[in-house]
């Protein structure tokens, strides 16, 4: 079974990057209407500890996901490392894991009702 760890999933081999999606969050906040982030207050090394704390529970959760669905991973690792990525995203600066899949009128909304939110 194909198993992800944050090395691999991050490594510098795969087509993203973590600092090119960084960047691109970054660059989506300023253009964002006005959100009440949970990490505003946040200086940047805070939060960078608080998405790798949340890389690793979401790296974590999705490999007992696959394990216990009998699931398997996209062959092209990029595509789940940025789906977790997102999922790290948003339990950072949502408080929830909504899924980074889809558009969302108002993603602090959908967060708290919790429909697309990762378990």
């Amino acid at each position: 079974m194909l198993m992800l760890s944050i090395t691999e999933a991050f490594a510098p081999s795969t087509s993203i990057s973590i600092s090119s999606m960084n960047h691109q969050s970054q660059r989506y906040k300023q253009t964002a209407p006005a959100l009440n982030l949970k990490d505003d207050d946040m200086s940047e090394e805070e939060r960078e500890i608080a998405i790798d704390k949340a890389l690793k529970a979401m790296t974590s959760f999705s490999n007992k996901y696959i394990n216990n669905t009998n699931t398997k991973y996209c062959s092209d690792l990029s595509i789940p490392a940025v789906v977790i990525k997102g999922l790290a995203e948003h339990k950072v600066t949502l408080g929830a894991p909504l899924c980074p899949c889809r558009y969302y009128e108002d993603k602090e909304k959908e967060a708290k009702d919790g429909f697309w939110n990762c378990p």
